[in-house]
């Protein structure tokens, strides 16, 4: 009888034990699942809607160098110039929403495409990851043009030759037409607008003579301090790289903030799950060492795919606000 009962005790654990090892795995597997994250499963292509050379595609890949190991894969630029930038927007639109593709949209030439109707994107077509810069707008010459040493001998003669200064810009009501129209309806004079397409071109154009000045954004002349001259800033105090340059406002011109962000974006409809991914890789990459050493000739200035969202949407409306008594050509 006691044998009995010990065998039936022996097979009840047997039992128990085997239950309790079955509960532990499927947890464990359940676990498991739980953790793992989407990842990108091969190269990840980075749009870049402007030439090789261009302020976004240098600062781009220098971002991408260091994002890499923080992605886990290589990230590849492509980039697609023309349409003032609308034309790689349209790519980066219509590319699979599936974490493989994103790219950089600059605001707010981005905006100013789709109140010109240069693609038929808006807004909702994409998915903001996060904002990588922030640059602030200033006003350059040649360094050899004698003519404007500083910034009030550059209105003084467009006042005294009204509707004669040559300006290159990125695109008509680009970004950089939109600085330039700015300060020339604060100063009060006129210019010929000599629009490029790029930053890279009008910068081209400048130091080429075909053009009188230009606005650009700080990042855009590095490496470039012995061919043009800093005027003015359009920020709020002087710019920390140029401390003895005046800030427009500050010269009774234009007074407020006026610059360009850059930020990462993927189509429309991806998952929750990618956009996490890269808003953290990015900011790992953002924050890492090496990445802010080699960065420090631009503004790096990570926002969440939430700030940046409304960024995004703000532009947006600035741009369309600028349609009214903006431009007088």
């Amino acid at each position: 009888m006691k044998k009995k009962i010990a065998l039936l005790l022996m097979v009840s654990m047997m039992f128990m034990l085997c239950a309790c090892g079955g509960g532990a795995a499927q947890n464990a597997n359940q676990g498991a699942e739980q953790q793992a994250e989407w990842a990108p499963d091969g190269p990840v292509t980075m749009i870049v809607s402007y030439k090789a050379g261009n302020g976004t595609d240098l600062t781009a890949r220098i971002l991408a160098q260091y994002a890499e190991k923080y992605i886990g894969q290589t990230i590849v630029i492509e980039n697609v110039d023309g349409g003032s930038g609308s034309i790689g927007w349209s790519k980066l639109a219509q590319a699979e929403a599936d974490g493989m593709t994103i790219g950089f949209i600059n605001l707010p030439n981005f905006n100013s495409s789709i109140v010109k109707g240069l693609g038929t994107y808006t807004v909702d077509d994409f998915t903001a990851i996060c904002n990588h810069v922030t640059e602030t707008s200033i006003v350059v010459v040649r360094a050899d043009d004698n003519r404007f040493e500083t910034i009030q001998d550059l209105v003084e003669y467009g006042k005294a030759n009204d509707g004669k200064l040559v300006a290159s810009t990125n695109g008509a009501q680009a970004s950089n037409h939109i600085g330039a129209q700015a300060f020339a309806n604060s100063a009060g004079f006129t210019y010929i607008d000599l629009p490029q397409g790029n930053t890279a071109d009008e910068l081209l154009s400048l130091r080429g003579g075909e053009s009188d000045f230009c606005v650009v954004k700080v990042a855009d002349i590095s490496g470039m301090q012995t061919e043009v001259r800093v005027l003015a800033s359009f920020s709020e105090e002087r710019l920390a790289e140029y401390p003895d340059v005046p800030t427009l406002g500050e010269l009774g011109y234009y007074d407020q903030w006026l610059g360009s962000s850059r930020c990462i974006a993927a189509p429309a409809g991806v998952s929750a799950e990618v956009v996490a991914f890269y808003e953290n890789a990015f900011k790992q990459a953002m924050e890492d060492a090496e990445y802010l050493e080699a960065a420090s000739s631009f503004a790096t200035d990570y926002k969440n795919a939430e700030a940046t969202t409304k960024l995004m949407a703000e532009q947006q409306a600035f741009t369309e606000g600028l349609s009214d008594g903006f431009w007088y050509e």
